[in-house]
């Protein structure tokens, strides 16, 4: 089955107080190039999100947006710097003997001094939230890669029946070859009439200049070649494999074929086959450029 490398899939999950949210979007490449923004702190996971991606898309461009969002009541981390708080707590009897003074420090004299209490934010461990992000990584690889399949379907029927229209016109095609011949041997003819000015035809030239032009533009080669291009393209629309590389690659070949024939013929019948061909080819070179 056909995948195209159009999709687009969206993940949440939540947990730890948070909402994890993954949205992937896949677009045309020609190679596979994965394009990750996501959070500073996810840097240590960069490595296994590709892995994941790269496991279910083969060709392709995927851009991948990472959100992390706190849900119910934050709470804050409050730390008290005790050491601190004892040098101020010596530093002010110190100075309580010096002078004279009496009377108790109280603690929340001293909370009250520079740097002794602080409040924290969480400190993010992208390592322990890893199952989160794997999750919503998941959901949303589902979404795209469901959206790429059903996109491909689309895709294989159509070049399927542009396929079976390449093979009616080239079957035309062989069907005219018989005829090519016998219709350049009536032009010789007439040209012949004309060089000889009313004389006796020379019929063993005449003979000869059709036996060169079969040589010439027998067109019986690229026929079978094309048939069995078309054969290999009908493989890989059934095959459950990437196969857009593959099908660009025959797709010229076709092109090339028909061309020669093009070129060899001569036949207007046959021409107009060739247009036909040609325009089905055009067709499907820019359909599978959206093909993984």
């Amino acid at each position: 089955m056909l995948k195209s490398m159009t999709g687009f899939g969206r993940g949440e999950a939540m947990g730890v107080g948070k909402k994890f949210t993954v949205e992937l979007k896949g677009v045309n490449h020609r190679f596979s190039e994965v394009v990750l923004r996501m959070p500073r702190s996810m840097a240590t996971l960069e490595d296994k999100i590709r892995r994941l991606i790269q496991n279910s898309v083969a060709r392709g461009r995927v851009d991948g947006y990472f959100a992390l969002e706190n849900y119910g009541i934050k709470t804050p981390i409050v730390k008290v710097d005790k050491d601190l708080a004892v040098s101020y707590y010596k530093a002010m009897k110190s100075l309580q003997a010096d002078l004279g003074l009496y009377g108790e420090i109280e603690v929340k004299e001293l909370l009250k001094l520079p740097d002794v209490l602080s409040v924290q934010e969480e400190i993010e461990d992208a390592e322990a939230w890893w199952p989160f992000w794997e999750d919503a990584l998941n959901r949303a690889l589902f979404g795209m890669v469901e959206m790429r399949r059903v996109e491909g379907a689309r895709l294989q029927e159509d070049l399927v029946k542009r396929i079976e229209r390449i093979a009616v016109a080239t079957e035309e095609i062989k069907q005219r070859t018989p005829e090519l011949a016998n219709h350049y041997r009536e032009r010789l003819t007439l040209r012949l009439q004309e060089w000889i000015d009313g004389n006796i035809m020379d019929q063993s030239r005449l003979e000869a200049e059709v036996v060169l032009f079969a040589e010439k533009s027998s067109i019986t080669e690229e026929l079978v070649r094309l048939n069995s291009h078309l054969v290999q393209a009908r493989t890989c629309l059934k095959a459950d494999e990437p196969v857009g590389r593959k099908l660009d690659f025959l797709l010229q070949e076709m092109h090339r074929e028909i061309n020669t024939i093009a070129a060899k013929a001569g036949d207007l019948l046959v021409g107009q086959q060739v247009i036909n061909v040609k325009s089905e080819l055009e067709k499907i070179r820019e359909q599978i450029q959206n093909i993984e």
